[in-house]
């Protein structure tokens, strides 16, 4: 229960036995911390005042340190538990901003909704498509159809990874993965100004994650309500790593 209490989920409890992993605060309150921080569109600050609310007095610096530390691990912990991905990609790259420079952020989405990978790249070029995709080919089976732009580097690299695959390249084809973008830059849009690489890669990474957690596609709190699928999903992964 919220309010003034620091052990914000008594049912939280990272098993590997330290009680802050190197931190000074109980492993329950960095739990909440990283899952409020990807689940909303909140800034570094907002997190520090909503946690002052709550009598938990933490510095938004240390809160930016959790999220890059525990996130990764989060997704990890998760991995074994995903599903394996739709046979028909939808694949785009965005724009984000990193150090007052643009930076390509390559994402693929499938016929069900589940983000299949995400790269950021400081280029848009051959050599960032085929990590993206040989990346992304990890996580199930090779799609039998994918959707892009006609961009040059998606086409070589396809026809090289994905040979049997059917390439589409209509105009309005790839709306579907155009729309999660939007969702993507909305979580992104608080954060007021991305300084450094890592700093836009891991919330991006993170972002995905949570997003494929809260449309069930883990085998992860399979008896929690929707409302509070994330929830439960953060405490058994919580207790797993």
């Amino acid at each position: 229960m919220l309010g003034g209490c620091v052990d914000l989920e008594p049912s939280v409890r990272l098993s590997t036995g330290r009680r802050s992993l190197g931190f000074r605060f109980p492993p329950e309150v960095i739990t909440v911390a990283v899952r409020w921080y990807l689940r909303h569109g909140l800034s570094y600050r907002d997190m520090e005042e909503l946690l002052a609310e709550r009598g938990i007095a933490v510095d938004h610096v240390t809160i930016y340190r959790w999220v890059q530390r525990f996130t990764p691990l989060f997704a990890d912990a998760a991995r074994p538990h995903r599903h394996a991905t739709g046979d028909r990609w939808f694949v785009d790259e965005t724009y984000v901003k990193v150090a007052g420079r643009w930076r390509y952020l390559y994402r693929a989405v499938d016929q069900y909704g589940q983000v299949i990978d995400v790269l950021l790249s400081e280029q848009r070029d051959t050599a960032a498509a085929r990590r993206f995709f040989t990346h992304a080919l990890r996580y199930g089976p090779a799609p039998v159809e994918v959707t892009t732009d006609k961009a040059a580097p998606y086409l070589r690299e396809l026809d090289e990874l994905v040979p049997n695959a059917l390439h589409m390249t209509e105009q309005y084809a790839n709306n579907r993965v155009e729309a999660d973008h939007a969702r993507l830059k909305a979580r992104l849009r608080p954060m007021r100004g991305l300084t450094r690489f890592r700093s836009a890669e891991v919330p991006a990474a993170g972002h995905a994650f949570v997003q494929n957690l809260r449309r069930g596609h883990y085998e992860l709190a399979t008896d929690a309500s929707p409302q509070l699928r994330l929830t439960t999903a953060f405490t058994e992964l919580a207790l797993a790593m």
